[in-house]
């Protein structure tokens, strides 16, 4: 009976601090009174039914989606392999040090603008987004990488495991809770900075057109609403990343259990 205690328990907490905001937002709306400034719950969810209603709406999410997930993938994928290598080279880590203190400090807002000079608004969220989740990667799994047990290595070695082997059970397992944090940190970030972008950048049928579009007819309940879609969207991501990264992981130490259990 503890877990489905425990379950109940934690559903009726979330269920009383949602509620606790909700009501919050509601008085807010009454005490302020006008709409334009504050739209209440009930005005941002019927915008947002009215919204969920129209085919524009799926092809203006799946718009940004695909753009700022293919900044992220590049992005991951960048950093990872600069991390490898700066690992291994020293040169490398080097030269990419400047760079990399140069994109954590700049302002977002400034590399959107710079970015506009080089790449199309329809592509601009894909470069923010790739240039957001880059260093972040970079840095978490260079510190993977650098943190690995050297005996583990000099083991290999000595009983000539395969290129294979040595990255699947032994850099994998320990550089595996930098990466789940680097890519949760990133995600986060791309997706703010990518929004951030299409409102600058103003791609046709992107949310950051759509967003912007609402504040210049100052329509309040489809910004709220936009910007609730915003929200899920971000964390609905975050916990399908995290349950795809959980089952790869439970795969691996699955398929060492097994091998080690074979020999």
């Amino acid at each position: 009976m503890k877990p489905s205690i425990t379950w109940a328990e934690n559903l009726i907490k979330k269920i009383f601090v949602l509620l606790f905001w909700l009501g919050l937002w509601q008085i807010l709306a009454l005490k302020i009174g006008k709409e334009v400034l504050l739209a209440s719950p009930a005005a941002t969810m019927q915008a947002l039914v009215s919204l969920v209603g129209e085919s524009a709406f799926w092809h203006t999410i799946t718009f940004s989606i695909v753009r700022i997930a293919a900044g992220f993938v590049l992005g991951v994928t960048a950093g990872l392999v600069l991390a490898a290598l700066s690992a291994r080279l020293e040169r490398i880590r080097l030269l990419l040090s400047p760079f990399l203190y140069a994109v954590k400090a700049a302002p977002v807002a400034s590399f959107i603008i710079l970015a506009l000079l080089w790449v199309s608004g329809k592509n601009l969220s894909v470069f923010i987004s790739f240039l957001m989740a880059m260093p972040i990667v970079y840095s978490n799994m260079l510190q993977g990488f650098m943190n690995v047990d050297k005996k583990l290595l000099e083991m290999a070695a000595v009983f000539r495991m395969s290129a294979k082997n040595k990255a699947l059970y032994i850099y994998l397992p320990r550089v595996l809770p930098y990466f789940t944090a680097a890519c949760t940190t990133s995600l986060g970030l791309c997706w703010k900075s990518g929004i951030a972008a299409e409102v600058i950048g103003l791609p046709r049928g992107s949310i950051g057109d759509r967003l912007y579009s609402t504040k210049l007819y100052l329509n309040t309940p489809q910004t709220f609403a936009w910007t609730l879609v915003i929200i899920i969207i971000s964390i609905a991501a975050e916990k399908l990343f995290l349950k795809v990264l959980e089952t790869v992981n439970s795969k691996i130490s699955r398929g060492f259990l097994t091998r080690k259990g074979g020999r």
